[in-house]
């Protein structure tokens, strides 16, 4: 039964990498088009909360029994990451910034070592290791080397706020506290939405480039189509799908298999942008899918072990670059 389990949580946490990993690829084309990075990530964010509305109304009654839970998700695991992320990028270069975000796996295993005081596999580290050396060729961190200590520490805040994505993620409760993931995410967009409406301040949007096209390599795509791939797809389905895989497996498994949202990105960017893809980066996904596979072998909790909720993750929020610029990718970006 823990065999058949973990199954299911390694798919689901393999389709959150599938789906956040891809949304760089359809929010390169809008920003090409001219719609500003802070306003794709505000109308990704807007638009899936309103597709999870009808959710949010069915768990009402979570906003009276766990405001912390809904307040940390919205402000740590959807705002936090992005806000972070992109105040990073005016400082230091893309590479570095994701680098030092896709520590977030390191500080889950610190978080459950020595804060929740359970045990870490041997094998969850060294995939985390080796899941970090890999995401470092993977994004050319060498390209870009710049040590803005402001843009490192803004980073670092991504980097947290992505741990608190897997971390509060776990946190299901038990009989009459349990929190329904799909509310939870619901309330989270929500709030992440607010937040980030007073950051990106999208009354001052192109929208009228939202009713022409954009170039996806050699092809025109309509820009609304880019759009709902962005906030059904890479949003929605990429949380639902990551939530449910954490409380499957735990954060440092999952933390570990969502480095993959690098690799699938800098693929998809490769296949459909026809960008660049160097041998380092070819190799530094082979190492980044080992670490992942070593750290999923790790010995799944025993039931008396799953903690008792009281109190994600990124973002995309990955992201993937190279000589010639950069794509944003999975929970922390666009």
């Amino acid at each position: 039964m823990h065999n058949q389990g973990r199954s299911v949580g390694l798919g689901l946490a393999l389709a959150s990498a599938l789906a956040f990993g891809g949304s760089g690829v359809a929010a390169k084309p809008l920003i090409e088009a001219g719609l500003d990075p802070l306003h794709v990530v505000w109308l990704r964010v807007a638009g899936s909360a309103l597709v999870m509305l009808p959710l949010a109304w069915r768990h009402r009654d979570l906003v009276r029994r766990r405001p912390a839970l809904l307040a940390g998700f919205g402000l740590l695991a959807v705002a936090g990451v992005q806000a972070f992320y992109f105040a990073s990028l005016s400082r230091i270069p893309v590479g570095v910034a994701l680098l030092v975000e896709y520590l977030a796996p390191a500080l889950v295993l610190g978080w459950v070592r020595f804060v929740q005081r359970r045990p870490v596999t041997r094998a969850a580290a060294v995939g985390v290791v080796l899941a970090v050396g890999g995401l470092a060729c993977v994004v050319e961190v060498w390209a870009g080397l710049s040590f803005d200590v402001l843009g490192l520490l803004l980073a670092l805040g991504a980097a947290c706020c992505q741990v608190g994505y897997f971390v509060l993620s776990d946190q299901s409760g038990e009989g009459d506290d349990a929190a329904d993931p799909l509310g939870v995410i619901a309330y989270g967009l929500i709030v992440g939405a607010l937040v980030l409406t007073v950051i990106a301040q999208p009354w001052g949007m192109k929208w009228e480039l939202l009713a022409g096209t954009a170039d996806m390599g050699d092809t025109q795509v309509q820009a609304w189509l880019l759009l709902s791939w962005i906030v059904l797809v890479a949003t929605v389905l990429a949380y639902v799908t990551g939530v449910v895989s954490v409380r499957k497996l735990s954060p440092q498994v999952a933390g570990v298999v969502a480095c993959l949202e690098a690799v699938i990105a800098t693929v998809g960017a490769w296949v459909l942008l026809a960008e660049h893809l160097s041998l380092p980066q070819v190799a530094g996904g082979a190492v980044v899918l080992v670490g992942a596979f070593i750290a999923q072998s790790s010995t799944p909790r025993a039931p008396a072990e799953e903690p008792v909720a009281g109190g994600p993750g990124p973002g995309g929020e990955g992201e993937v670059h190279d000589a010639e610029g950069s794509l944003s990718a999975g929970r922390t970006a666009p």
